[in-house]
């Protein structure tokens, strides 16, 4: 089959690999799309700590099961459509047996630390798989895992009816944290340095936009999201915060970043700041959002390129100039390639 393959931090191909045979208790997926974010670049950089090389990188993705390992259980059948959990935890470390699965001490994830879904093929834990309704799309499916992370986040900064929000960053996740939170009640501020993306955060509801938190000529918040992992948006966001504030650190920064936050605020103000990674328990919600229109599907997906293109759809993930990137293998019978 076609794949996409990162032999090494920044070498990068399309090539055929062998198709990919599903073990016991697995499933083999055509996929039908996969979509670019973060952390894909960072495997491509070499910046990914878990990632061995050479990968099949990609996990962001939904399509068609076609073929069954032995002892599958669920009643799966060839031809069923599914979104994909890509979270590979152990069980049996510390933190998976105390419910904190994403933070297993052998973590990993299709896509991460085994082969994932830039390929024609992919084979996955059955367990992971989560019916597709008829009316979603493989594209609007493949946006799933990125609202699961985001659904993660929410419930670990909490909201509640008319507090005020603010949102850094107006790319893929930060639009999808903004409509969580209004759909939860928040009343939400966005910040982008890029000013073309605004419009779309205007578009999904945003209560204000700007380029800058100093045209908000120090407005506090209830609590702020950051989804940029920019170390002077962190700043900034933790800054912006009323007294009792919450601050989620949502953005992916380089693992030897730091920000320098007062730790008398913290202390005086009762300032409270948390992390989320990546997905846990959340992913079955996220489907259902998606499937209820709670997430405006069309707003986010910009960009769709064939697998051949792989290298083209990460140099436009890096411009900036689009939101979600995706990439389609190939058409499947009866999943639309539109949004």
């Amino acid at each position: 089959m076609r794949a996409a393959i990162v032999d090494q931090p920044g070498s990068i191909r399309v090539g055929d690999v062998p198709d990919p045979k599903p073990g016991e208790r697995q499933v083999v997926v055509k996929v039908g799309a996969c979509g670019i974010c973060g952390t894909d670049l960072h495997i491509a950089d070499g910046h990914f700590p878990p990632t061995p090389y050479p990968i099949v990188p990609g996990h962001e993705f939904a399509g068609e099961i076609v073929e069954l390992g032995a002892d599958v259980p669920g009643g799966w059948r060839v031809g069923d459509r599914v979104a994909v959990d890509p979270s590979l935890f152990c069980g049996y470390c510390t933190p998976c047996r105390s419910g904190h699965g994403n933070l297993c001490a052998n973590w990993g994830a299709t896509g991460d630390t085994v082969d994932g879904a830039f390929a024609e093929y992919v084979a996955v834990p059955s367990a992971n798989c989560y019916r597709l309704p008829d009316a979603l799309t493989y594209q609007q499916g493949a946006l799933v895992e990125p609202v699961s992370c985001a659904v993660h986040g929410v419930r670990r900064v909490g909201v509640e009816a008319g507090e005020r929000f603010l949102v850094m960053g107006a790319g893929t996740m930060g639009l999808i944290m903004q409509q969580l939170l209004q759909r939860a009640g928040a009343r939400v501020t966005v910040v982008d340095r890029n000013a073309a993306r605004l419009p779309r955060a205007t578009q999904l509801g945003a209560e204000a936009v700007v380029t800058d938190v100093a045209e908000l000529n120090g407005e506090k918040f209830d609590a702020a999201a950051d989804c940029t992992g920019v170390v002077l948006a962190i700043e900034a966001a933790f800054d912006s915060l009323r007294r009792g504030g919450r601050l989620l650190v949502f953005g992916v920064a380089p693992e030897e970043a730091r920000v320098a936050l007062s730790p008398f605020r913290i202390y005086n103000d009762e300032i409270t700041v948390v992390g989320s990674m990546a997905v846990l328990n959340s992913f079955g919600a996220a489907l259902d959002l998606v499937a209820a229109g709670a997430i405006d599907t069309a707003a986010l997906l910009t960009d769709t390129l064939p697998l051949e293109r792989y290298p083209d759809a990460l140099a436009l993930m890096r411009s900036g100039s689009g939101l979600k990137v995706q990439v389609v293998p190939g058409g499947i019978p009866g999943g639309s390639n539109d949004a």
